[in-house]
């Protein structure tokens, strides 16, 4: 099985909750899960780079799981190195002052709130039609704390799939 990275946002840490219960699913499954600690990186290029180094040092792709600044960092690292898919959380599309991303050449599967109040939720839509990625809007707000268990049980079929055999 491959490993999974976790990117955390701007204003979390490498032991978030909702990285914390998402690596219990994919630990659970018989994955390889990280987090990377980003704390005192504000500047989403200088994350980008640390991730583009861990992963240019892996023996084989991983899947990439952001969330926030980290949805964004690890999207931009997958549209120019080879991962196996992308999972991302309210990630931080066309927000200022952050580089246009490419399409990245994987699956992606993307959760975002409603009532985001940070990353607004059409900067998901868009993406996701863009590249018919998956995209699951559910009621909450850029944080998605009340909707842990829901995204732990996405991740958990996403990753299932993966070890199926499908693209995840």
């Amino acid at each position: 099985m491959p490993i999974i990275l976790f990117s955390h946002g701007k204003e979390s840490g490498p032991q978030g909750d909702k990285i914390l219960a998402m690596s219990d699913v994919g630990t659970h499954l018989g994955f390889e899960c990280h987090s990377i600690d980003y704390r005192g990186l504000d500047d989403p290029e200088a994350r980008v780079a640390k991730l583009k180094k861990l992963v240019e040092n892996l023996t084989e792709p991983p899947i990439l799981v952001g969330s926030s600044m980290g949805g964004y960092v690890s999207t931009a690292v997958a549209s120019e190195l080879p991962v196996k898919s992308l999972f991302v959380l309210a990630p931080a599309f066309g927000m200022p002052g952050y580089p246009a991303l490419s399409i990245p050449p994987c699956a992606v599967e993307i959760v975002h709130g409603w009532r985001d109040e940070v990353v607004p939720v059409q900067h998901s839509i868009h993406f996701a039609e863009a590249m018919s990625a998956t995209l699951h809007l559910v009621n909450s707000d850029h944080r998605l704390t009340d909707q842990i268990n829901y995204i732990c049980a996405l991740f958990g079929v996403f990753l299932e799939g993966y070890r199926e055999g499908h693209k995840a």
